[in-house]
C-alpha cells in the first residue's frame, strides 16, 4: 500500500496533467477520491475518463457526467467502439494548455477499468512506442500518442484494499474460482441488473422477477438452471459462479451493444 502510494505521488509530481480512467458501469466503486484529493493538492490539471461507455445507458452516462464534472472535465471513451479518444485528445490538449513542449499526461486507474486501451485508443496500437523513465519504479514507461501527448503509463497504479473482494469480481479482476464468496458477488450482479435493467437477467435466464431480494432471485435463478442439491436443496455456490461466470465472459449484459452514447 505504501509504494502505490509514493508511485501515485511521483507521477502526480512528474505529469503536466491526470487522468483517471473509471469504468462507467461503476463510477462511484472505480473512482479514487483520496488519489482526486492528492491531484487538486498538486493543483494539477484532471480529466476524467469514463471508459466502456457503450456498456450504459444514455440515461446512466448522463446523470454520471453531470455529477463528475463537479469535480473535473469528464469525456467518455469507448475502445470496443473506437468512440471518444480523439475527443480525449483534444481535451488534454485544451485543459494542458501547454505549448512548445510535450505534454507530460498522467494515467491513474484501479486494474480492469481499461486504463491501457484509453492509452492505446489514443496512441494508436501500431503507434505508440515505450521507453523507461529514469529514476522511476520498474515498469513505469512513457508512451508517445504523438501531438505533443506522452502518457505516463503505470501498471495496476491504484491497488484494491483487502475488503475489496466484490469489486474485483466486478470487474473481472478476480474469476469465481478465486473469491472468497462468490454468492455475495453474485448477488452484487443481480442487485446492479435488477437497479438497472431487470428484463435484461430475466430474460437472459428465463426468469421472472417479481419483488424477490437478490438472494431469493439467485434461488430463483439456481432452480431455473437445475442446479440441485440432493433432496432438492438449491446449489446456491454452483448458481452463483455461473452468474459471476456470465457476466465475466460478456454474456450477461446490462444493456446490448446498442446503446446511444450522448454527445461530449
Amino acid at each position: 500500500m505504501a509504494s502505490y502510494k509514493v508511485m501515485v505521488k511521483d507521477v502526480i509530481k512528474k505529469a503536466d496533467i491526470l487522468i483517471e480512467v473509471i469504468d462507467a458501469r461503476f463510477p462511484d466503486e472505480t473512482r479514487n477520491s483520496e488519489v482526486e484529493r492528492d491531484v487538486a493538492r498538486s493543483r494539477k490539471p484532471l480529466i476524467i475518463v469514463i471508459n466502456k461507455c457503450d456498456l450504459v445507458s444514455k440515461e446512466k452516462l448522463e446523470e454520471t457526467r453531470d455529477r463528475l464534472t463537479k469535480i473535473a472535465p469528464a469525456v467518455f471513451v469507448s475502445s470496443k467502439e473506437k468512440f471518444g479518444t480523439t475527443i480525449l485528445r483534444h481535451k488534454i490538449l485544451e485543459v494542458a494548455g501547454i505549448k512548445g513542449r510535450n505534454i507530460l499526461v498522467g494515467c491513474l486507474g484501479y486494474p480492469n477499468t481499461g486504463k491501457s486501451s484509453v492509452i492505446n485508443g489514443v496512441s494508436g496500437k501500431h503507434k505508440a512506442g515505450t521507453s523507461p523513465i529514469s529514476g522511476h519504479t520498474k515498469g513505469v514507461q512513457l508512451v508517445d500518442a504523438g501531438s505533443r501527448i506522452m502518457f505516463i503509463d503505470t501498471p495496476g497504479v491504484i491497488p484494491f484494499g483487502e475488503n475489496d473482494q466484490y469489486l474485483q469480481g466486478l470487474l473481472s479482476v478476480k474469476s469465481a474460482s478465486h473469491l472468497e464468496d462468490p454468492v455475495g458477488v453474485a448477488m452484487k450482479i443481480i442487485e446492479k441488473l435488477c437497479a438497472e435493467n431487470k428484463t435484461s437477467l430475466e430474460s437472459f435466464y428465463h426468469v421472472s422477477i417479481q419483488g424477490q431480494n437478490s438472494y431469493n432471485t439467485l434461488e430463483i435463478i439456481a432452480r431455473q438452471c437445475n442446479f440441485l442439491k440432493k433432496k432438492g436443496e438449491v446449489d446456491e455456490t454452483r448458481a452463483a459462479i455461473k452468474i459471476i461466470n456470465d457476466w465475466q465472459t460478456g454474456r450477461l449484459m446490462i444493456y446490448d451493444d446498442n446503446i446511444d452514447i450522448p454527445s461530449q
